[in-house]
This record gives C-alpha cells, sequence and structure tokens, in this order.
C-alpha cells in the first residue's frame, strides 16, 4: 500500500482570540446591536479559542472586491504553499525534484495558472510533473485528496505524490451580510494550508519511512442535500450555503456508511484505535461521536484542533493527521471528512508496529 512519508500544517503569520475577531466583524455584519450580541452568542460556542489570518485583522473592514480578495488568495496561497511542501519534504528526506504528482486543492479562490503550477519554478519542480489543481470538494478534499493519491499510486507504485491543500476562509467573508449562516461561518472557519508526502508502495519500502499505510477509501453522496452546505458565488465573491442539515446527513447516512467499510476489511468500530475527524464544528464532531458510539475521548485530537485554529475547510483534517502522529502500537485509523454535496469521504490507515 501507498505510505505517508511526511507531513507539514503550516499557518498564515496573523493570530487573533476568537473575541477579537468577533469584534471586528461585528463592526461590519451588521449595524444592529441586537444581531451582533447574536453573533457574538454564535461565536462563543464554537468551541475555537485562537484563529489564523492571512491579513491583519483590520484588512478586512476594507477588504474591496471579490477580485481584490481573490489577488490575496494567490499571494499569500502560493507562499504557504511553498512553506508546506517544503517543510513536508524535509520530514520526508525528499527534495522537490523527488515529486512525480502534485495534487493541490482549494475552495477559497481561483487562478490559471492555478497555485501549484506557480510552484514549479519556485520550488524546482520538475517541468513533467503530473498536476491535479481540484476546487469545488470543499471541507471533504483533504480526505479525497489522501484518497485520490493512493488511486494514483497504486498503478504507479515507484512515484512519489504530494497532496496540498490551502485553504484562506476569511477571504471569502461577506460584509454587511447578516444571515444567519455567515454570522455561523464567520465564527467557525480559519486560514491554513497542509501537504502531506504520499510514496508508492515500492518505494515507501525502499526508503523505509515509518508512517501510515493508506488501506482503502470509501466515498459517498448523500440524496437530497446539495442545498445544505456550499458556496453560491456572487458579484461579492463566495457567500457561504450552510444550514442545520449537515447535522441530519450525518445522523441518516454516517454510520451505515463506515459500518460497511470497516467490514469489507473485516473490522469493526471497535478495533478503530485513531479516529482522524474534520473538524467541521461541535455541532458535527458530537454527531461524529454520538452516531458511531465513541466516547468524546476518541475524538480529542479534533477538538483541540478547532480551539486551536478553527475549521480550517480541506486543510483541517491533514493538521488534525498531523497532530496524532505516530502511534505507540500497530493501529488501524479511520480519517474521514464531509463537504459539499453533502458527500463523504473515508480513509482507512494502518500504522505498523
Amino acid at each position: 500500500m501507498s505510505r505517508i512519508i511526511g507531513i507539514a500544517p503550516v499557518l498564515p503569520d496573523y493570530a487573533y482570540s476568537q473575541l477579537e475577531i468577533t469584534e471586528e466583524l461585528g463592526s461590519f455584519l451588521t449595524a444592529d446591536a441586537s444581531k451582533r450580541a447574536v453573533l457574538a452568542r454564535l461565536h462563543a460556542g464554537t468551541g475555537i479559542g485562537t484563529r489564523y489570518t492571512a491579513l491583519p485583522i483590520d484588512a478586512y473592514r476594507d477588504l474591496g472586491s471579490f477580485g481584490t480578495a481573490n489577488d490575496h488568495w494567490i499571494r499569500v496561497g502560493t507562499d504557504l504553499a511553498e512553506r508546506a511542501v517544503r517543510h513536508a519534504l524535509v520530514a520526508a528526506g525528499l527534495e522537490p525534484a523527488d515529486i512525480d504528482h502534485l495534487f493541490f486543492t482549494s475552495v477559497t479562490g481561483l487562478s490559471a495558472p492555478s497555485i501549484d503550477a506557480r510552484l514549479i519554478p519556485r520550488l524546482g519542480l520538475r517541468p513533467d510533473i503530473k498536476r491535479v489543481p481540484s476546487f469545488g470538494l470543499g471541507c471533504v478534499a483533504g480526505a479525497s485528496g489522501l484518497a485520490r493519491v493512493h488511486d494514483y499510486l497504486l498503478g504507479r507504485p515507484r512515484d512519489i505524490a504530494v497532496l496540498l491543500s490551502v485553504e484562506l476562509c476569511s477571504l471569502t467573508v461577506q460584509r454587511s451580510d447578516d444571515s444567519m449562516a455567515n454570522f455561523v461561518a464567520s465564527g467557525l472557519f480559519g486560514d491554513g494550508a497542509a501537504a502531506v508526502v504520499i510514496a508508492g508502495a515500492e518505494r515507501a519500502a525502499e526508503l523505509g519511512i515509518a508512517g501510515p499505510e493508506i488501506i482503502d477509501s470509501r466515498s459517498g453522496f448523500y440524496p437530497d442535500t446539495s442545498d445544505v452546505i456550499g458556496w453560491d458565488v456572487r458579484d461579492t465573491g463566495f457567500q457561504i450555503v450552510l444550514s442545520s442539515g449537515v447535522a441530519a446527513a450525518i445522523e441518516a447516512n454516517f454510520e451505515p456508511d463506515v459500518s460497511a467499510f470497516l467490514a469489507g476489511h473485516g473490522l469493526t468500530v471497535a478495533d478503530v484505535g485513531a479516529w482522524v475527524a474534520h473538524p467541521g464544528g461541535p455541532r458535527v464532531l458530537e454527531t461524529f461521536a454520538t452516531g458511531l458510539g465513541l466516547p468524546e475521548s476518541a475524538l480529542a485530537a479534533s477538538w483541540d484542533s478547532l480551539n486551536r485554529v478553527g475549521n480550517l475547510s480541506s486543510s483541517s483534517v491533514l493538521h488534525v493527521l498531523a497532530d496524532i502522529g505516530a502511534q505507540p502500537a500497530a493501529t488501524n485509523g479511520l480519517l474521514f471528512a464531509l463537504g459539499p454535496g453533502v458527500s463523504a469521504e473515508l480513509v482507512l490507515l494502518r500504522w505498523a508496529a
């Protein structure tokens, strides 16, 4: 199986407490004092202590047009991407020229050439590198990216691939939008990036680097949920679509998907020792745990990541994977996330003894 041999979570330079962010956003999201009180209550209930932003906090008052915000996404995002890939390669003991395949994902900005292409001269990547930039998977893309890279490496067992996620959620903030969806989203999402180096089975055996194997993956698309989470693209940029239907979709579909997936490998929930859950928010994590019958401690790494950095969209589950790190004994792991659709991705991992 392919093996994860290096991972690097990175964050922008600007960090603020949740209270600081709430006070700043309140100044331009609504002039209504009663609605500001609702905003403060929603933000305080997220379980988030700190978030990182692409720009200084006061720059968001007059961020300007969608085009201006997107220019910041390209500039800051490319810098974070370069840092993440460099650090991940150091962790794997490899050089930029060793990368055969680069899978890039983001749902918070657009560019052509894409950020992965912009990295070729900056990192010294080979001109024959295979690239797959992806947009639209949203929060599920960290898990889906691992799965699709693994699919590629099954046919290229001597190759080295990198999954790169860059999400600058703060640049999508909609000023003068006092909708409940915008209030909730403005309290949850943060900025960050991550790069993961994955080696095909033959190359991994040669390198002899410890790290979890990717055993298998399962995708799910839940019916009648296209209006539950996503973006509406407007003149002002990306306007959040977010409803309480996320929890309902998890309750109706997630446990059967997990149980069937594990059963295909002769496993049950009790056989999973490492849970790598996307920290979508308190309600999402609680619904994951309740549906699977897990104790609160099982998702401790995800709760901790939510507190320290917020929901980083597709980068979040990769940050949690980095936080979990090595396991003290042979362990089965399940990494998972949800995204627009509602869609789900489950990735079965195995840490060797």
